[in-house]
C-alpha cells in the first residue's frame, strides 16, 4: 500500500471521527505538514468527488456520512489474505505493525457485506493456526525509528544489551537493513562505528535510539545477498570457514529435507548418511546446531570447530557428573 493511499485512508478515518478536525490538527496526528493535508482533500474532492467541507464549528468534514471511498476494490480472497497476513506478523515479528493492520483492515472491511466480513473472521479464528516459539519484547516505536532512519539513511545511537557479557554499551550505527530471521527475531544490520564494521544487533535488545543528525552513505563493499548468505542462522563476522558435519542414517531424511545454508552441498553415503558442507562467518550458531542432532551428527571438519564440540561436550558431561540435589516437594 503507498504512502499516499495510505494517508486517503487515514483522513478518511479522521473526518469520520466525532473530534473537530484542522489541517494543522491532521497535520499533527499523520506528521505531515499542513500543505500535504490540503492537497490531500483538494485529491479527495477533485478526483473522487468527496463530499468535504469545512466550517469553523465542525472544521473539515464529511456532508454526506455514507459516503465511502471508492478507490480500494478487494475481493473477498484478497481481504482474506490481509487478515491472514495480520495474523502472522502479530505472531511472528512482535506486533511492530499490528495496530496499523488492524485499523487498515477495519477499514477495508466496511467495503464488505457484514455477513462476508463475519464469515471471514470465524474462518481465520476456527480453521488457520499460527503459532510462533519464544516471543521477543519489541518495542514498537524503536522498530519504526529504525525503519525511517534507514531509509533516510540516517546515523542512529544506541543503547544495547549484549546477552552473553550481561553489559550494556552505547555506540552510534549506520542503518544498513532490518531483517527478521525464522519470524521472531528482529535484527538491525549496520555498521558500528565503535568496532568499525558490519554487525548484527538484536532489535529487542535495543534499550534505547535516538537518530542522529548525521546522514550516512553505505560502504560501496558491502553486498546485502553476499553477506546474507556467508551466514549461518544469524551469526556474522569472521573469516570463512568450510564445515563437514556428518549425518547418520536415521538424521539424513531431516538435513535433506531443508536447505540450511546458500553453500551447501550434499555428500551421499552408500549406508544412507549424509555429509554436509558449507562455508560460514562464525561457528558458534553451528556448533549449537550441531548439539541439536545430539550423536547423530559429527563434525568432521574444521579442526577448531571439533574442538568447540569436544569442550562443549566435556564441560556438559562434567556438569552433569556431579550429583544434583533432588528438592523435596511439598
Amino acid at each position: 500500500m503507498s504512502r499516499h493511499l495510505e494517508r486517503l485512508l487515514a483522513i478518511d478515518a479522521l473526518l469520520r471521527s466525532p473530534e473537530r478536525q484542522t489541517a494543522p490538527a491532521m497535520a499533527a496526528v499523520l506528521e505531515v505538514n499542513e500543505r500535504t493535508i490540503r492537497n490531500d482533500i483538494a485529491f479527495l474532492r477533485d478526483r473522487y468527488s468527496a463530499p468535504v467541507r469545512y466550517s469553523k464549528t465542525r472544521g473539515f468534514h464529511y456532508t454526506d456520512s455514507d459516503w465511502r471511498l471508492p478507490s480500494i476494490s478487494l475481493s473477498k480472497g484478497e481481504l482474506f489474505a490481509l487478515m491472514l497476513g495480520a495474523r502472522m506478523l502479530e505472531t511472528y515479528s512482535g506486533s511492530a505493525y499490528i495496530s496499523e493492520l488492524r485499523s487498515a483492515i477495519e477499514r477495508l472491511a466496511e467495503r464488505l457485506p457484514e455477513q462476508t466480513w463475519i464469515d471471514l473472521q470465524q474462518v481465520a479464528d476456527e480453521r488457520i493456526s499460527f503459532r510462533s516459539g519464544a516471543e521477543t519484547n519489541l518495542d514498537p516505536e524503536i522498530w519504526h525509528g529504525l525503519e525511517v532512519a534507514a531509509q533516510a539513511s540516517q546515523q542512529v545511537w544506541i543503547r544495547y544489551y549484549t546477552a552473553s557479557r550481561d553489559a550494556y554499551s552505547e555506540r552510534a550505527v549506520d542503518p544498513y537493513l532490518l531483517h527478521i530471521y525464522r519470524g521472531t527475531n528482529p535484527y538491525l544490520i549496520g555498521f558500528c562505528h565503535k568496532r568499525q564494521e558490519v554487525r548484527w544487533f538484536r532489535v529487542d535488545r535495543i534499550q534505547e535510539l535516538r537518530q542522529l543528525n548525521q546522514a550516512f552513505v553505505r560502504d560501496p563493499k558491502f553486498n546485502e545477498k553476499d553477506h546474507m548468505e556467508m551466514i549461518f542462522q544469524h551469526e556474522a563476522g569472521g573469516v570463512p570457514m568450510t564445515v563437514h558435519i556428518w549425518f547418520d542414517a536415521p538424521t539424513a531424511p531431516y538435513i535433506r529435507e531443508r536447505r540450511w545454508h546458500g553453500s551447501q552441498k550434499l555428500a551421499e553415503q552408500e549406508d544412507g548418511s549424509v555429509t554436509l558442507q558449507m562455508t560460514v562467518r562464525g561457528l558458534n550458531d553451528v556448533k549449537r546446531w550441531i548439539l541439536g542432532y545430539g550423536k547423530g551428527a559429527r563434525v568432521l571438519g574444521p579442526p577448531a570447530l571439533l574442538n568447540m564440540l569436544r569442550n562443549e561436550i566435556q564441560d556438559m558431561q562434567q556438569q552433569y557428573s556431579n550429583e544434583i540435589p533432588v528438592r523435596e516437594s511439598k
